[in-house]
């Protein structure tokens, strides 16, 4: 059991992006923070599978705090990632048509573009795709050129912001999920597997969970999570060659579509599928699905009919009953939530985190001063396009061939101020095992370097 001691200003429920993102805003403004997480890891719910594309906002709703969130969002992320040393991959984005009707919404979404303050957008017309993206399937009609557009890692970021909050001081506690919680009029109470913790406030960012901790923690729920399961498919580095701009799609009501889309890591992806399910906790890949995401990426690119396919993974998204986020707070009880962020949280999230702040900090006059000088991070680089750390001598030999992951990139990892607790936080923070193979060559290796060092081992994970 752990000792919490007195009370923090703030506890965070749930340690994916937005939660890591408002942990590292709270401590900077000189708050105090535990952050609670049912899982070994931080990441290991919604925000462990996406896109990884870093949002201008141009087709969010006009002047939503979406959009708000997403513009801040995207401003703070480029105004620190050279310090925490932060890949990006400037390939701008184009929502392509390929139909009459779909060719005739581009003009309606320059529009909302240049409302929301992306002024560079631009329509192009076929010849002029065709000359950016020669290998697009002949039926291309003409689409929107969204220059901002960019790819980040979407793992590097949040353990970024995580490692930061942690230097600051906040306790980043796992396996520690909401069992039950009590206000009585000053403090919370919430009761975890690992002890009990009281706190002054109370953030939930429980992502896939939010509904439910928001019943648990004021008795009823202002949203239903209606979890929406994203497929994708990634294909051998090889296929990179046949695609330099992500390709979007003209979106519907419902969802932003299929994206077809380099990664950082110089793979090519297709997805995600968006898929209603019940069940919050299994998303599961399925054939029927895979197959139309590959025939959707040959239709785009035909070339990729010969392309190898590496992996494929599955995300459930905390989508709700409203497409918009679910943003509010009791501050009388020192309550506030950050629910329904779906596609665009990577995006939003540190402007999610300066939305809440600004929030709490209108009734509160707790908490120490912000801190002008904060500690930096900067992370090791696993950016396909950029040096690597197997090319810089005394690397302890490559463990994952597919990946050219290094045995000092895994022990660094291990022996951080903030370890992965399982071994998908492990491939998460080094990209062991994510390659061709699958860690069919390094797994023994990685389950040797690694025993006695995981809240979760490798080899039960591996036998099943």
């Amino acid at each position: 059991m752990v000792a919490f001691g007195n009370p923090v200003d703030t506890a965070i429920i749930g340690a994916g992006v937005v939660g890591c993102a408002m942990a590292r805003r709270f401590c900077l403004e000189g708050a105090s923070v535990v952050v609670l997480e049912r899982a070994p890891d931080i990441l290991s719910g919604a925000s462990k599978a996406n896109s990884a594309i870093l949002h201008t906002g141009f087709d969010a709703p006009p002047g939503s705090v979406e959009l708000q969130c997403m513009q801040a969002g995207y401003a703070e992320y480029m105004q620190i990632r050279e310090d925490f040393n932060l890949p990006i991959l400037d390939t701008g984005a184009m929502v392509a048509a390929w139909s009459d009707s779909e060719e005739a919404r581009l003009p309606e979404l320059l529009e909302q573009a240049l409302l929301n303050g992306v002024a560079d957008a631009r329509l192009l017309s076929r010849a002029e795709v065709v000359a950016r993206e020669p290998a697009l399937g002949a039926h291309v009609r003409a689409a929107l050129l969204v220059p901002r557009e960019v790819i980040i890692d979407p793992w590097s970021a949040p353990l970024a912001y995580a490692m930061q909050a942690k230097a600051l001081g906040a306790g980043f506690h796992f396996n520690a999920g909401l069992l039950s919680a009590r206000f009585d009029g000053d403090l919370w109470h919430l009761q975890t597997p690992i002890g009990t913790l009281t706190a002054r406030s109370v953030i939930n960012a429980a992502g896939i969970h939010g509904d439910s901790v928001e019943r648990m923690l004021i008795g009823g729920s202002q949203f239903e999570i209606r979890p929406r399961k994203g497929q994708f498919v990634v294909f051998d580095k090889a296929a990179a060659t046949h695609l330099r701009t992500i390709l979007l799609p003209v979106p519907t009501a419902r969802t932003k579509g299929v994206v077809l889309t380099r990664t950082i890591f110089g793979n090519l992806l297709v997805g995600p599928t968006a898929e209603e399910q019940e069940e919050r906790d299994r998303p599961d890949v399925t054939c029927p699905e895979l197959d139309m995401l590959i025939a959707k990426a040959v239709e785009l690119v035909p070339a990729l009919a010969q392309a190898q396919v590496t992996a494929v993974y599955a995300g459930l998204r905390p989508a709700s009953e409203e497409k918009h986020y679910r943003l509010h707070s009791l501050p009388e009880k020192g309550y506030f939530c950050a629910g329904g962020i779906r596609s665009t949280g990577l995006t939003a999230a540190l402007g999610i985190a300066r939305h809440v702040h600004g929030l709490w900090a209108q009734d509160r006059t707790a908490g120490g001063k912000p801190i002008t000088a904060p500690p930096i991070f900067p992370l090791p680089n696993l950016a396909e396009h950029l040096p690597r750390d197997w090319q810089v001598p005394g690397h302890g030999g490559i463990v994952c061939h597919c990946e050219m992951v290094t045995g000092r990139e895994i022990e660094a990892a291990l022996s951080s101020p903030l370890p992965p607790g399982d071994f998908g936080g492990l491939r998460r923070r080094t990209r062991c095992a994510m390659g061709r193979c699958q860690g069919f060559n390094c797994l023994a290796r990685l389950n040797s370097l690694t025993e006695g060092r995981l809240s979760v081992p490798i080899a039960p994970e591996a036998d099943r």
